[in-house]
């Protein structure tokens, strides 16, 4: 914060009094989201002055500090999640998403339908909410459980896996974004780690996974949507190669804005070229989405003869849901803000140094902590990154480094998700599991997931400390 320079304040609090007051900020936030069933935002935004005040922040300089927090989280966030969640909308209303569905089944063959719907639950989740995308899904889901082995868990498994993964992992979800934000790290090169992140832990904690839950419980498809026979469909829905050519797109454009800015970097192409610069601005995700969300307006528009209120609704419709997170996100930078107004980010490195532990490990820990405890893997993946960012700053990590940072956090918020977790109720209902099988089978995966995806990004940022 600029007043913090210009006058030179420290709180009243030494590094242990800092550190006290964090562990008590966290576990107040924590009781009213719990015990008192405070929205999130209200319960960050009221902890984040308690905070500032306890610390002993002037109060002419509380407010300041609180908005210039907040408004700069959603400079980088809300661009990003509205136009991806435009973007999901568009997917979905054109019947795009059924349509790729259903080729990658008649691509992998009836066998290895579980795998086909796994892996195209991975694309459509790039850009997609998983609560939106899971419930996109799950009529596909039970098609196909109806047609083949009749075993609903064995096919939505994988999928609620694969949406979960995406959803955590890889930006313009609003998780990995705010981290990505709060410790500086480039949203390109996270993206690029996120997907490479996203199979190998699917594998894992989808497809072998769910074919181990699978010849386990053998649960009947719900009738939640009615059968098979009364499924509507969409007339002239896109070609699954346009959906594939809409989701890769924005990842096409932020991988070249990404390689130029290593090749400017290295001395091979001219930084300061006019060239560069337009082909960079049209690599940077923000732009990268909105291209895309205008090529799909016309193709999954326009083309299949939509009219402009029609699409008009679908994108407006596609806004209400993400206000909530996108205010909850700003909300969370805020209290990072205040984090690093106040010193408790130095007291935590301080902490952090004397104990021995390495950051990366300090952000797996402290986000598996808020998700234990609140449930929210969004919450707690911006709030331990929050709580770590100051850190992290002050080490002098490279781009690949930071990456690597955030998606340590990100695994450690989504372990084991339980019953103070909403994706909990959503699978365990859709799939028509009980409580305790859902613990038994969900779980369990979100722990796997949590631990397969850290151990591979522990040894990615072992072997860039070695090199």
């Amino acid at each position: 914060m600029e007043w913090v320079e210009e006058t030179g304040w420290t709180s009243w609090l030494g590094d242990g009094g800092l550190m006290g007051l964090a562990v008590a900020a966290v576990l107040l936030l924590l009781f009213l989201v719990i015990r008192f069933k405070l929205h999130a935002f209200l319960a960050l935004i009221l902890v984040s002055a308690l905070t500032a005040l306890a610390a002993g922040v002037p109060a002419q300089y509380v407010v300041p500090t609180l908005v210039e927090s907040f408004g700069g989280t959603l400079g980088g966030v809300a661009l990003l999640v509205a136009l991806g969640a435009m973007l999901g909308s568009l997917v979905e209303s054109s019947g795009g998403a059924r349509a790729l569905a259903e080729a990658m089944v008649r691509l992998f063959g009836e066998k290895r339908a579980p795998f086909a719907l796994g892996v195209t639950s991975l694309v459509i989740g790039f850009p997609i909410f998983m609560d939106a995308a899971f419930v996109l899904m799950i009529p596909i889901v039970y098609a196909v459980a109806r047609r083949l082995s009749g075993n609903v868990i064995a096919f939505g498994f994988p999928v609620a896996a694969a949406l979960s993964i995406m959803h955590v992992y890889v930006p313009p979800h609003p998780g990995p974004v705010a981290a990505a934000e709060f410790v500086q790290a480039d949203v390109g090169v996270v993206m690029i780690l996120g997907l490479l992140l996203a199979f190998p832990t699917w594998f894992v904690s989808g497809h072998l996974w769910g074919k181990h839950v699978a010849r386990k419980y053998d649960l009947p498809v719900p009738d939640l949507f009615g059968t098979a026979d009364e499924a509507k469909t969409v007339q002239n829905p896109p070609a699954p190669w346009q959906v594939v050519f809409v989701l890769v797109l924005p990842l096409l454009l932020i991988l070249l804005n990404t390689g130029l800015n290593t090749l400017a970097s290295s001395g091979v192409l001219d930084a300061e070229a006019g060239w560069v610069h337009a082909l960079r601005m049209v690599g940077e995700t923000p732009f990268a989405l909105l291209i895309t969300a205008l090529v799909t307006v016309v193709m999954f528009g326009f083309r299949r003869g939509r009219s402009g209120t029609a699409i008009e609704a679908t994108m407006e419709k596609a806004l209400g849901p993400v206000c909530s997170v996108i205010l909850i996100t700003g909300a969370g930078g805020m209290f990072g803000g205040v984090l690093r107004a106040t010193g408790i980010g130095d007291a935590i490195e301080n902490s952090l140094a004397a104990a021995g532990i390495p950051i990366i490990f300090a952000a797996y820990l402290i986000a598996m902590a808020m998700r234990l405890a609140q449930g929210s893997a969004t919450v707690a993946l911006t709030t331990a990154a929050a709580l770590i960012s100051p850190a992290v700053l002050a080490s002098d990590a490279g781009s690949l480094e930071l990456a690597c940072i955030v998606m340590a956090t990100a695994a450690g918020s989504v372990f084991a998700g339980h019953v103070n977790d909403s994706g909990f109720w959503l699978v365990g209902r859709l799939l028509g599991m009980d409580v305790k099988t859902t613990l038994k089978t969900w779980t369990v995966q979100q722990a796997i997931e949590s631990v397969v995806a850290f151990v591979i990004v522990l040894g990615i940022y072992g072997l860039i400390q070695l090199f």
